[in-house]
């Protein structure tokens, strides 16, 4: 693997960061969504409850590294939502705009290609 995709996924790990209160204001709106599965919602909480909680399994305060178990765990749920939730589900609570969302969306299936395609799966089974 050649050092040419370091820059293109540390733009891609700031584009998160910087999305990480749409995903969350999203993923709240999911998580309590009568639609969507329980398996799917229960996913979706604790996601949102790592995201949120100030203990991390690589703590916030090492510079780089600190928020990466975040920017991961933002792009397998991002990715996780357009691949296994009906899209206008997701956008019914996305609060910017459909582009907004498939730019976050390319950021995160970009990181997200580091977790196997059979934990995502199984993460979200069961979702609409």
């Amino acid at each position: 693997m050649s050092a040419s995709w370091w820059p293109r996924a540390w733009n891609d790990m700031r584009a998160l960061l910087r999305a990480l209160p749409s995903i969350v204001r999203t993923i709240t709106g999911l998580a309590v969504d009568p639609v969507l599965p329980r398996a799917a919602k229960i996913a979706l909480a604790a996601a949102v409850l790592y995201l949120v909680s100030p203990v991390d399994l690589i703590p916030d305060f090492i510079p780089v590294l600190g928020y990466l178990d975040d920017v991961l765990i933002a792009a397998i749920v991002v990715d996780g939502m357009l691949n296994f939730v009906n899209r206008g589900l997701v956008l019914k609570y996305w609060p910017g705009s459909p582009e907004s969302l498939e730019r976050v969306a390319r950021s995160a299936r970009v990181l997200a290609a580091w977790v196997p395609r059979r934990l995502k799966v199984r993460i979200f089974s069961g979702s609409c």
